[in-house]
C-alpha cells in the first residue's frame, strides 16, 4: 500500500504505455482466494454459493482442458465483480506483474511509445501523447482510439492486454491503427519505441511580453520540487530586470498523478487557508485540504489552459484556482475523473485499487463525470500541436507563436493581458 498522501489519483491509466519491457505473466498455481473457499462459503453471503457451483461445473465438464487456469479464472472473476460497480477505469484490479508496472509509472523514465491511455466506452483511448515522445512524433493525437496493434483487432480486449501488445523495448516498432477524433477513416501509424524521460514542469518567457508560460505535464513524485525550482528561477529573473507580469499555466493533456503533489502545487499559487479541494468518503465524511505555508507565486496574475485531456490532479488544480478567483480558465471542459484510489495489496502481490473517496471543488461541486468548465470555452482540433516551452524558447518573435494555430494559447494570452491590467 502506498503511503498516505502518495496515493495515485484517478488512474486514467497514467500508464505511460511504455512501462517496462516485461511481458504480462500470470502466476502459476492456485490463487490464495481459491484456497480460502471454505471461509468464503461459511462467512460470506449465500449468493456466493452459485459462483462455486459454476466453478465446479467448469472444472468438471469444460472441454478445452488446457484453458482451465485457476489463477486466471480467479483474476477474471475479480475483474467481473469490479466491472458491475460502474466505476470504470477508476476502481481496478492488477495482477502482480501489472501492479509492479503501475508502481513505476510516475518514476520519470520509461521505455515504449510514450502516451497516457485509458479504456473508455468508445474503446482503447489515447488520453495524451507525452511531449517529445515517439508517439507524438509519429502523429498520435489526444483522443485517438486504437483499433488494431500490429494488425490485430483489439476492440473489446482488456486494457492491459492492449498495453502489453503496444509496449516494448526502445528501438523496436509497433504499428497502431487509430481513429483520429472527428474522423471516420482509421489510419496506420508506425511508432518506434524509445526511452522517455518525463519532465513534469517546464517554463519559458513568452517573446515580446513580460509574461511567462509554465507547463505542468503531470503530477509526478517530484513535481512540487520542480515547480518550486521553476518559480525560484522566474522570480530571480524578475529581480534582475526582467519583470514578470503574468503566468500562463498550461494544464492541457495533464493526466494527473499524486494528490500530495497537487496540494504542493496549489500552495504555490493560493493564499494560506484557501480551500484546494474536499474529499467525501463512503460514510459521507468530508475532509478539506487547504493551502498552507508560503508560496512563490500568490500575487502574480494567472490564466490556466485546460482541455478534455486534463484529468485528476489537473482538474483539482484548475477547479481550485478558478473557484478561489485566482485564475481565468481557457479551453475545453476537463475529463471528469474525480475518484481517489486506495491501493490494497493482496496476498499474492496483486493489487486492488478501490475508489474510496470522491473529489469536490472548493465550492463542493462533484468533479467525477462533471469535470471543470472553462471560463472561456475555446474548441480546438486535437491535431493542432500545442505551443510549449521548447517552441517559445526558440521563437524569434511573438507573431511566430500566434501564427502557429494554437487558439487556446492565443486566447489565454489575451486574457492574461486583460488580467495584468486590473
Amino acid at each position: 500500500m502506498q503511503p498516505k498522501g502518495k496515493q495515485p489519483l484517478k488512474r486514467i491509466t497514467v500508464i505511460l504505455m511504455l512501462v517496462g519491457v516485461m511481458g504480462v505473466m500470470f502466476l502459476a498455481g492456485t490463487f490464495a482466494g481459491f484456497m480460502a473457499r471454505p471461509v468464503l462459503a461459511n462467512d460470506r453471503p449465500t449468493q456466493f454459493d452459485v459462483f462455486w457451483e459454476a466453478w465446479d461445473l467448469v472444472e468438471q465438464y469444460f472441454v478445452d482442458r488446457d484453458q482451465i487456469d485457476p489463477t486466471r479464472m480467479t483474476y477474471g472473476a475479480i475483474q467481473g465483480m469490479l466491472a458491475v460497480l460502474g466505476d470504470q477505469n477508476h476502481t481496478v484490479f492488477f495482477t502482480p506483474d501489472e501492479a509492479k508496472q503501475q508502481q513505476s509509472q510516475l518514476e520519470g523514465s520509461f521505455e515504449g511509445i510514450g502516451a497516457y491511455v485509458e479504456g473508455s466506452a468508445a474503446g482503447f483511448r489515447i488520453v495524451a501523447p507525452i511531449h517529445g515522445s515517439p508517439a507524438e512524433d509519429a502523429g498520435i493525437l489526444a483522443g485517438d482510439i486504437v483499433l488494431k496493434v500490429d494488425g490485430e483487432d483489439v476492440t473489446g480486449m482488456p486494457e492491459w492486454d492492449v498495453i502489453s501488445r503496444i509496449r516494448g523495448p526502445a528501438g523496436t516498432t509497433v504499428v497502431l491503427t487509430v481513429l483520429h477524433p472527428n474522423t471516420e477513416e482509421p489510419v496506420d501509424i508506425t511508432v518506434t519505441r524509445g526511452k522517455i524521460d518525463v519532465e513534469s514542469v517546464t517554463w519559458a518567457r513568452i517573446p515580446d511580453t513580460n509574461f511567462v508560460y509554465l507547463q505542468i505535464s503531470q503530477f509526478a513524485a517530484d513535481t512540487g520540487d520542480e515547480l518550486q525550482k521553476a518559480l525560484t528561477a522566474i522570480n530571480a529573473a524578475a529581480e534582475t530586470g526582467a519583470p514578470v507580469e503574468g503566468i500562463l499555466l498550461d494544464l492541457r493533456n495533464n493526466p494527473g498523478g499524486y494528490l500530495q503533489e497537487a496540494l504542493r502545487v496549489n500552495t504555490q499559487f493560493l493564499e494560506a487557508g484557501k480551500v484546494i479541494l474536499h474529499e467525501r468518503d463512503a460514510s459521507n465524511q468530508l475532509r478539506t485540504y487547504r493551502s498552507v505555508g508560503e508560496g512563490l507565486a500568490r500575487n502574480i496574475p494567472m490564466v490556466v489552459l485546460i482541455n478534455q485531456g486534463t484529468a485528476s490532479a489537473g482538474e483539482i488544480t484548475a477547479g481550485a484556482l478558478k473557484e478561489n478567483g485566482r485564475a481565468h480558465l481557457v479551453g475545453q471542459p476537463t475529463l471528469g475523473t474525480g475518484t481517489v484510489l486506495q491501493p490494497f495489496t493482496l496476498s499474492d502481490g496483486s493489487v486492488l485499487r478501490l475508489g474510496v473517496t470522491n473529489w469536490l471543488t472548493p465550492n463542493k461541486k462533484l468533479i467525477k463525470n462533471q469535470g471543470i468548465a472553462p471560463d472561456s470555452q475555446i474548441e480546438q482540433d486535437p491535431a493542432i500541436r500545442m505551443i510549449d516551452a521548447y517552441q517559445l524558447e526558440n521563437a524569434a518573435a511573438l507573431g511566430e507563436i500566434l501564427a502557429h494555430g494554437d487558439r487556446q494559447f492565443n486566447v489565454g494570452l489575451l486574457q492574461l493581458r486583460l488580467a495584468a491590467l486590473k
